[in-house]
């Protein structure tokens, strides 16, 4: 800190992330009667990853039952799956609604527990010094984009740009386009690039389950919700199986293997996500979307692939992903793991650490988790709240 250093206290928590996780224990907070927290968002907006790292054509993938903040639903009028513009109205009419206002332009460069004082100091880059007894992380599972480290890459000729700063197709019209993986935004690009005339090479390096993104007009989601709460989590991912087997036939024969263990045990025990399908199966099944396998290295115009094929490019895509930033900035705390800055206590309980410390948006479940987490850690600070509250009423009125 500086001689201009600014120096501030504040009265509730500190909660570092204005996206949907960081308004969602806002709103839950002020619900519960929690005052005086303070959101830090390093961006000059709420929910920055939606609005300025996202492309055009994404819609949610799930219903919007699953996928709203707590305590204010979506307009009735939004359709079942609603756009990114959407979503994004949503986000500022919540805030708006409950007077939610981050203090923007607060990159975080260290959060650290001050033992002596029992309080969590926090430095931003303009150099504020801000105080507080609680700390909550809402920075979520998808903070930075993840980007690999393909040999080769840097002597390509062509642009290479990752996922966050893909917007529409019409960029690459007539183009050869290297899409490196296979998730729901590599296939959501791949798709939108076929849609402008381009052609997409997919690169499947690792197995992946696909599904139909509705069954019999109800979102398969949905229904593995319902069939939970009546047969075992593997019988469930069985008949889940079926109807995608059904309905797209057998991936492997398209170059996609699925894992051996099913999309509902696999999300729960990896975090990783099913890809739903939007429409891009049927193009690889055309031919219009090109599945190749793993990367073995780029080339000045192009790409060495394991099997041993070679093709030209005009540009790369990496649909590689995001993963969390916590320990570049949070330090003096093992509550995150190292490699990946998740808790290291597992859903559903990985909402809260020591010292005042919570966490939001790391579930791996979506903004189900996230609102999960936002309405636990309300109740739980809102109860140390009144307590801290009744304290120091009871000390004035011995003063007195």
């Amino acid at each position: 800190m500086g001689s201009d250093e600014k120096v501030i206290v504040v009265e509730g928590p500190i909660i570092i992330g204005g996206g949907p996780s960081g308004l969602a224990v806002a709103a839950c907070l002020k619900q519960n009667g929690v005052a005086g927290a303070v959101i830090l968002e390093r961006s000059d907006c709420i929910a920055s990853l939606w609005q300025q790292r996202t492309y055009d054509r994404l819609k949610l993938h799930l219903p919007k039952q699953f996928c709203q903040l707590p305590l204010m639903n979506f307009p009735g009028d939004f359709p079942k799956y609603p756009s990114k513009r959407q979503f994004i109205s949503y986000m500022e009419a919540y805030a708006d609604r409950f007077d939610i206002r981050p203090k923007f332009k607060q990159a975080v460069r260290i959060a650290e527990y001050d033992a002596a004082a029992g309080v969590w100091r926090v430095d931003t880059a303009d150099d504020s010094r801000y105080y507080s007894r609680w700390l909550v992380v809402a920075t979520g599972e998808n903070a930075e984009p993840l980007v690999p480290d393909i040999p080769g890459i840097r002597r390509f000729s062509g642009p290479v740009m990752h996922t966050s700063l893909y917007r529409s197709g019409s960029e690459f019209k007539n183009q050869r386009v290297l899409v490196v993986g296979c998730g729901n935004s590599g296939m959501e690009v791949s798709l939108d690039l076929c849609r402008h005339n381009a052609s997409p090479h997919m690169v499947v390096r690792n197995s992946v389950h696909i599904l139909p993104r509705e069954m019999f007009g109800v979102s398969s989601f949905t229904i593995a919700m319902e069939l939970l709460k009546w047969l075992p989590l593997r019988l469930v991912d069985k008949l889940l199986l079926l109807v995608a087997n059904l309905t797209f036939g057998k991936t492997e024969l398209l170059g996609i293997r699925r894992p051996k263990i099913g999309p509902i045990e696999l999300k729960n025990a990896t975090g990783k996500t099913p890809v739903l399908d939007v429409g891009a199966l049927s193009l690889i099944k055309s031919g219009k979307i090109k599945v190749m396998e793993g990367v073995r290295e780029i080339t000045k115009n192009g790409a060495k692939f394991v099997d041993g094929q070679e093709r030209e490019f005009d540009s790369i895509i990496l649909a590689t992903g995001y993963k969390s930033n916590v320990p570049t900035w949070l330090k003096g705390c093992d509550f995150f793991t190292e490699e990946e800055g998740m808790p290291k206590t597992p859903f559903p309980n990985g909402w809260k650490g020591e010292n005042g410390l919570y966490t939001v948006g790391f579930t791996r479940r979506g903004l189900l988790g996230t609102s999960s987490d936002a309405m636990n850690i309300a109740r739980d600070l809102a109860e140390q709240w009144r307590q801290a509250n009744t304290t120091c009423t009871s000390i004035k009125v011995a003063r007195d």
